[in-house]
């Protein structure tokens, strides 16, 4: 038996398992789980808290980017609306202008063919009167030129008022149809 002390003492101190051993072990193990607490609590909490107000600092300016993206698409799509629509009005506006510019130049034809046929109508009343001037200038000429060749041919044979219907008649004779050519 002996031996076999002998063999557990060489045992026991083979792996040196002794009191002091195993407080040491206890006192490390106790040493390194508050040295992890400490780092954890000083150092990493730290670390996890920047990371994290990071990463919402990032997903606040994505969610804030993409806000402003659809805003911005939505601008556009307003944009191109009201372009659309002053387009719209634009073509609108023209075609009135073409309109009232049509309408213009109808009226403008229409006053200048009512001027011209006043113009003819005018320029017929003054030949109608100078045609009406002549014919009555010829008559008198007639009648002076046939009282002379009336005074000659009876040379006081006969009175006026014989000599007046003679005028007459011969007027009479060469019809209205004469004076109107």
């Amino acid at each position: 038996m002996n031996t076999l002390l002998e063999s557990g003492e060489s045992m026991e101190r083979l792996f040196n398992l002794d009191m002091q051993l195993l407080a040491d072990s206890c006192l490390t193990l106790i040493a390194v789980l508050f040295l992890f607490w400490a780092l954890s609590y000083f150092l990493f909490n730290p670390a996890r808290k920047v990371i994290t107000g990071r990463t919402e600092k990032i997903k606040g300016e994505l969610d804030q980017a993409a806000s402003d993206m659809a805003a911005a698409k939505e601008m556009k799509e307003e944009y191109e609306a009201k372009l659309r629509d002053i387009q719209k009005e634009a073509d609108g506006i023209m075609e009135q202008a073409r309109k009232k510019a049509m309408m213009s130049e109808e009226k403008i034809i229409s006053d200048a063919k009512e001027e011209a046929a006043r113009i003819i109508e005018r320029a017929r009343t003054e030949a109608e009167l100078e045609k009406e001037k002549l014919k009555d200038d010829v008559k008198k000429e007639i009648i002076a030129v046939a009282s002379l060749m009336a005074g000659k041919v009876v040379s006081g044979a006969v009175d006026t008022t014989v000599q007046n219907g003679m005028i007459e008649e011969t007027l009479r004779e060469m019809g209205e149809s004469t004076w109107l050519s």
